[in-house]
């Protein structure tokens, strides 16, 4: 459940309006790349600090743009760094494999249901109105 100007239920950061950083989001497809870099057979999504995995689109390329997950209305708000917990939640090397596959940051324009599945559909110029 994503509160519209707030963020996600029940995450830590949820309840500091107007913040870029209401949401995260990372794409799946980087979780082979981060397990490669630190020599694992596959990463846990949960030790990154991100609130939603999504798979099948470039994050990169929601720049500047608003789009739909699920019931959703969200806008890109700028890119997710890594933090230092990186090296104790992954080891030797966390932060650095991170660099440039922690995914993007999002405001909640309209809150709504996310469900495991739901498309990311990025909306046109004329839509964002």
């Amino acid at each position: 459940q994503l509160v519209a100007g707030r963020g996600l239920v029940g995450d830590r950061f949820k309840g500091r309006p107007g913040s870029a950083r209401q949401v995260t989001l990372i794409q799946h497809e980087h979780l082979a790349v981060l397990a490669a870099c630190l020599h694992r057979d596959s990463i846990d999504p949960m030790l990154l600090r991100r609130n939603i995995s999504v798979g099948g689109i470039n994050l990169l390329a929601l720049k500047g743009k608003r789009f739909r997950v699920g019931e959703t209305l969200l806008e890109y708000s700028g890119l997710a760094h890594p933090c230092s917990k990186m090296e104790t939640l992954l080891g030797a090397g966390g932060y650095n494999a991170m660099r440039g596959h922690g995914g993007i940051t999002a405001r909640v324009i309209d809150g709504g249901v996310i469900h495991r599945g739901d498309a990311v559909v990025y909306l046109s110029q004329d839509e964002h109105r």
